[in-house]
This record gives C-alpha cells, sequence and structure tokens, in this order.
C-alpha cells in the first residue's frame, strides 16, 4: 500500500461517513485552514500560516493534505495539528483520532476516557492533546546571555552583526510577547473548545506504536467538527518501520520532581504523614509524575525519601518499591507504553545535598553507606544510586573529604558512589575520590574540559554526567527556545559519550529562589528568578529571569489557584518534556544504526550537531566565561527527521 492508496481510503471513509448520516461539510466552518508539523516548529497563538500562504507550511509531515509519520515499534511519535480561525471565532470545536488500521487488520486504538482515566494508558495507544500556550514577556536570561544575539532563540533575535552585536529594542524581536505553546492538557479534560478569530489552536497526537505491531502502512482519518458538524477530514499514514526500540534507553536521564510543591497543589499541604487521610492521595499522584515521566523515558529522582514517618532509615520509603521493581510500570497499575515492567533504574540519597549524617564524621559515613549498600544490593543489585554529596559548592576540601571517606571505607560502603554538581577540570583537580561528576551543561576551554573528560571516560569506576542546558553548548529548556533545541540534548549525550543528562526540576511550582512565591503556571511563562524591572531591549527581567525554567510537567489539580484546576489527580507534561523524548528516542536509532554501519552514523551526528558543550569553546581562555558563537545545528525539523529516516533506513537494511 503506498500513501495514495491511503489518502484514497481516507476519502472513502469520508464518503461513507457521508452515507451514514454523518455530515461532513458543515453548512458553516470558520476554521478554514488546517495543517500539522511535528511539533518542532513552534506556532504562536497568533500565526496564521496556511491561510496566508498554504505552501509555506508544506513539511515532512505534512504534503499539503494528508498528515505522514514513521516510527519503530515500541516508540511514541507525534505531530501537532494545527487549526486556523483567521476571520471569526470557531465554537464549540472537538476534534477526533482514535484508530489506526495497518497489515492484517491490525489496529492502534484509543477507547474513550474521562478524569482521571486519562492517566491509565492500557487501552490508549493514541492520546491527543489541546495545547495551551503561555506569553513569553522577557529573555530567559539564565539560559543563555544576550550579549551575542546569536546566543538567543532564532525568532526573538533584534538585527545583529557579525559580531553578533544587536540593535533595536524588546519591539524588534519578532516574538516579543507572544504567545507559546507548551502545555500538553489531555483532550478529553477539553472536549469542546473555540478558536479566536484570528488565532490558531494546536492539538497534539501521541502515537504509542506497540512491540507486536506488524511493520507495514497504518492509515486513519482526523476529524474536526465545528458545532456538532464534520467541517473537515485529515488522512493519517503512520509507516511502522521493521524493528523496534528497546525498553532501556540508550540516553539515560535523570529528573528531580519535589514532593513538596506537588503536595501543596494537589492537597493543600507540603509535607503530609503517611497516617493522614489524603496520604493515599499523594502517593497516587506522586506516582503519576513518575509514570508520565516513564512514558517520555525519563527517569526521576527526589528528596526527603528516607523510609518514613518521621525516623530515618537507610533504604527508600515503601513508595519506592513499586517504582524500582517496575511493578508501577505494568497495566495493573494503569500503565502501558515503554518500558512496561521496567524499573525507574536509578535512586538519588540525599538529593540536592540533604543527607543526615554529614555533620557525624567518618564513622557514620561508613555505617550509613554500608547500610545503604547492603539494601540495594540485596534488593536492587541493577539499579544505579549514589550519594549525592553537594550541589554546586567550591567548597572542594569538604566535597572532596566525604567521597574520600566513601573510599575508604573497609566494608560494603565503599561501593557506593559520590556524586556532586561540580565543573569537570575542577572534579579531576580538586575532588579525586568522586566518582560521579555532574557538569554544567555550558562551555569551557576545549582542550582543558576534553582531558577531564576522558578522565572520566576511561575509568569504569566513575560516571560523566551532564545537567541542564545552555545556549550555545546546548539547546536550553526554555519555553521560548526553538522547537529542536531539547531534541539536540539526545544527540550530544550520544556524540560526546555522556553517562546521564540530569534536569534539576520538573515541578518548581514554587518560585523561592527568586522570592517571587508560587507561580501561576498555567498562566506565567516566567518560573524562576526575579522580575523587578522592564528592559527596553529584552522585556521583562531580573536576576536570573527565566521562562519554563524547571517546570517540565503541570499540575492536573490546583489548590491555589483552582480556577485553572482540571480536578484530576496527575500532571500534564509540557512541550518541551516531548520535545526531549524524541532526542532519547534518536539516540536508540543512533545506537542501532551504529551496530551496522558505524562510520555512517558517525557522520550524520557530527553533520547535525558540528559542536556542542565545550568543543564551542570561548573567546578569551582568559576569561572562559564567554564566547561569540552560534550554535551550530539547524533549527529547521524537517533536517531531524531526515537523519531519523537515514537511520531507520541502515537499521532495517541491517536487518
Amino acid at each position: 500500500m503506498n500513501l495514495r492508496n491511503v489518502v484514497m481510503g481516507a476519502v472513502m471513509l469520508a464518503l461513507i461517513l457521508g452515507i451514514a448520516g454523518i455530515s461532513t461539510q458543515a453548512q458553516e466552518t470558520h476554521i478554514t485552514a488546517v495543517w500539522a508539523n511535528n511539533g518542532e516548529d513552534k506556532i504562536t497563538r497568533d500565526e496564521l500560516r496556511a491561510s496566508t500562504d498554504p505552501a509555506s507550511v508544506i513539511n515532512r509531515v505534512w504534503d499539503g493534505s494528508t498528515i505522514a509519520v514513521f516510527g519503530a515499534k515500541n516508540e511514541v511519535v507525534a505531530f501537532n495539528l494545527i487549526l486556523e480561525a483567521p476571520n471569526a471565532t470557531a465554537t464549540n470545536v472537538t476534534v477526533n483520532f482514535d484508530t489506526l488500521t495497518g497489515p492484517d487488520g491490525y489496529s492502534i486504538h484509543s477507547e474513550p476516557a474521562s478524569g482521571d482515566g486519562v492517566f491509565d494508558w492500557t487501552n490508549r495507544q493514541i492520546e491527543l492533546f489541546y495545547v495551551r500556550y503561555l506569553e513569553i514577556k522577557g529573555l530567559s536570561v539564565l539560559l543563555y546571555d544576550y550579549y551575542d544575539e546569536r546566543h538567543i532563540p532564532e525568532r526573538l533575535r533584534r538585527p545583529w552583526t557579525d559580531e553578533g552585536e544587536g540593535s533595536g529594542t524588546w519591539e524588534d524581536r519578532s516574538d516579543h510577547n507572544k504567545f507559546y505553546p507548551d502545555i500538553a492538557v489531555p483532550l478529553e479534560l477539553v472536549p469542546g473548545f473555540d478558536i479566536n478569530a484570528g488565532q490558531n489552536q494546536s492539538i497534539w497526537a501521541d502515537i504509542y506504536i506497540p512491540k507486536d505491531a506488524p511493520a507495514g502502512l497504518y492509515s486513519s482519518i482526523v476529524t474536526v467538527m465545528e458545532n456538532g458538524s464534520i467541517t473537515h477530514t485529515i488522512p493519517v499514514a503512520l509507516t511502522v518501520r521493521n524493528f523496534t526500540l528497546p525498553d532501556v534507553p540508550s540516553a539515560p536521564t535523570m529528573l528531580n520532581i519535589g514532593y513538596e510543591d506537588i503536595n501543596l497543589r494537589y492537597t493543600g499541604e507540603e509535607w503530609p504523614e503517611p497516617d493522614q487521610d489524603i496520604w493515599p492521595t499523594v502517593v497516587l499522584v506522586q506516582d503519576r509524575y513518575f509514570q508520565l515521566a516513564h512514558r517520555h523515558r525519563i527517569a526521576v529522582i527526589g528528596a526527603d525519601d528516607s523510609a518514613c514517618c518521621g525516623e530515618y532509615v537507610d533504604q527508600p520509603r515503601p513508595a519506592w518499591l513499586p517504582r524500582l521493581d517496575g511493578s508501577l510500570f505494568t497495566p495493573e497499575h494503569g500503565y502501558d507504553g515503554p518500558g512496561v515492567g521496567v524499573g525507574n533504574g536509578l535512586y538519588s540519597i540525599g538529593t540536592y545535598g540533604d543527607w543526615e549524617w554529614q555533620d557525624e564524621g567518618e564513622a557514620a559515613m561508613h555505617q550509613h553507606a554500608d547500610a545503604w549498600v547492603t539494601w540495594f544490593e540485596a534488593n536492587f543489585p541493577d539499579t544505579e544510586y549514589f550519594l549525592y554529596l553537594i550541589d554546586e559548592s567550591d567548597d572542594y576540601p569538604q566535597t572532596e573529604q566525604w567521597a574520600a571517606w566513601i573510599k575508604s571505607n573497609p566494608g560494603p560502603g565503599q561501593r557506593l558512589m559520590s556524586f556532586a554538581t561540580i565543573p569537570l577540570p575542577d572534579a579531576v583537580a580538586y575532588v579525586p575520590s568522586l566518582d560521579i561528576a555532574a557538569a554544567g551543561a555550558g562551555i569551557g576551554i576545549t582542550e582543558v574540559w576534553e582531558r577531564a573528560a576522558d578522565v572520566y571516560r576511561s575509568d569504569p569506576n566513575r560516571r560523566l554526567y551532564v545537567y541542564n542546558g545552555f545556549r550555545p553548548a546546548t539547546g536550553s529548556f526554555a519555553t521560548e527556545d526553538d522547537g529542536v533545541a531539547l531534541r539536540t540534548l539526545g544527540w550530544i549525550q550520544y556524540k560526546m559519550d555522556i553517562d546521564r543528562w540530569f534536569y534539576w526540576a520538573a515541578a518548581y511550582y514554587n518560585n523561592f529562589a527568586g522570592d517571587m512565591g508560587q507561580t501561576d503556571v498555567f498562566q506565567s511563562a516566567f518560573t524562576f528568578g526575579s522580575y523587578d524591572e522592564l528592559d527596553p531591549e529584552i522585556g521583562e527581567t531580573g536576576w536570573n529571569y527565566s521562562n519554563g525554567d524547571g517546570v517540565l510537567m503541570y499540575p492536573g489539580t490546583d489548590t491555589l489557584y483552582p480556577d485553572e484546576s482540571y480536578g484530576v489527580l496527575g500532571p500534564f507534561a509540557s512541550l518541551r518534556l516531548k520535545h526531549w523524548r524524541r532526542g532519547i528516542q534518536d539516540t536508540d536509532y543512533l545506537a542501532l544504526a551504529a551496530e551496522i554501519d558505524p562510520a555512517r552514523v558517525q557522520v550524520i551526528v557530527q553533520t547535525m550537531i558540528p559542536a556542542a558543550l565545550w568543543e564551542v569553546g570561548v573567546t578569551d581562555p582568559g576569561d572562559p566565561t564567554w564566547v561569540r558563537a552560534d550554535i551550530s545545528w539547524s533549527t529547521d525539523p524537517d533536517a531531524w527527521e531526515a537523519a531519523r529516516a537515514e537511520l531507520a533506513d541502515i537499521i532495517e537494511r541491517g536487518n
């Protein structure tokens, strides 16, 4: 079956619907243009591209009439449907897409859901999301510097010179005060919606391809209705490639969730106790944050995870057991998708340096390390775990002392890995006993950093982590960054041989660092740092002002902002979390293809990511904190999809 057959089948289905008495032509439609992309071309709410120039929206996912995507088995693929209402408000809009039919009648399908049913994935291989938007009122100065316009995301740059020196004001940035897409609310919770005149609305689709899905072409129809009448039918073609992605990602990750922020939004209390009536709700909600991360191939860590009840015990809380043994990620707990039955695979002791025995000396370090290692080796020997010694501290003698105490332990605790966030050269020079060095994702003197990285890469008992993201060294987590920004992380991780990528927070709903208090995350893109002035060139700003920083998941229930609450006991993903997933899945393609044609894969990687992290270098080695440079990678999603398609071809040839 070719694409033309799929389109003809879609037309026949539309005719059948008409014969059945369901009109495919409304008397009136205010959605006058419909198109799609892969979601990495961020469409601000005011854009009416297809209405203005239909040819301008053609891309690898959209040929002008049909949505065409591809993926491997055990992969989540996505597309973004854009509905434009240029002239008048479209009212009571609904969108339906729940079945793809493939070879021998095999069906990728979703059953209807409501309420908390959106967190049961056992019969929901296709998910639709109503995308909500957030206004960009200022640049994310924590996540990229603005002395060089090329460091700034492309659509927020002013005119600049060859050296990146900009001219103009905030209003000269084309996307100033534009509304960016980010919040993916399950469409079942927004069954009908309006699109205001002069605006568009994105509907995001996730498709999980089961492991037993036959390779081949699958077809379907997306139907759009206004006021009960079908106004648009859009054919969908999914090509399932003949290989399977692994359950354990080739690019391991680490994402911290803040329990107190989550607890407060869902229950009204930051630190409820296990003997309270709300405790089952607390555990259920936290588990759903873990499950949502697992669906996106992300490993989660948390804080204050000693056993329970106000008394410290050298083992995880009971709630962690199903997360570690994988039973939380099974149909019995409403889970299906990537990594069924596979545990979280990661555990952090004393996240951000919050461990109990810091001031008790070497003997206490030995005692607690022995207990933790004994417990993990008896219960979860394959889980990676470590003691989070300290976070972003330059007190290197203290860090080295703690790490050395673990090394000197004559008992099993010697096998406990030590972890700290620290620049790589400093880790090698000043903390030689440290097992896991997590370096900030920034620039550095290339030769110095590469030598330090090799020290960690060459030692099988050490690990090299990178955390967060900072342009132009990597894509950033800023809401306004280019859509491919977080896709680059997986590729950079693969290229630079990084053991794990760490992002500091998923649910930073209380902006305590900026002394700004609780954030209405459904209304404010600004989530981290402070806001105390309006700069004529960069908009709203203040100390470390950032959009979206620390918020990759949004609360389904919000006791602090009840007007924004959807009343469900679980989180909603950001589109940025989905972009990160795309890059993580890409690394599985890279790893599988490298087994077949490693030389070609290296060429593809170098082409897509010519320079990243410390490869970017610095302008002045005497002051290695700045560089004049652009990002090295393409911001065109089609270039990335073309590379993924070539990798898929290599894998299939090998098969």
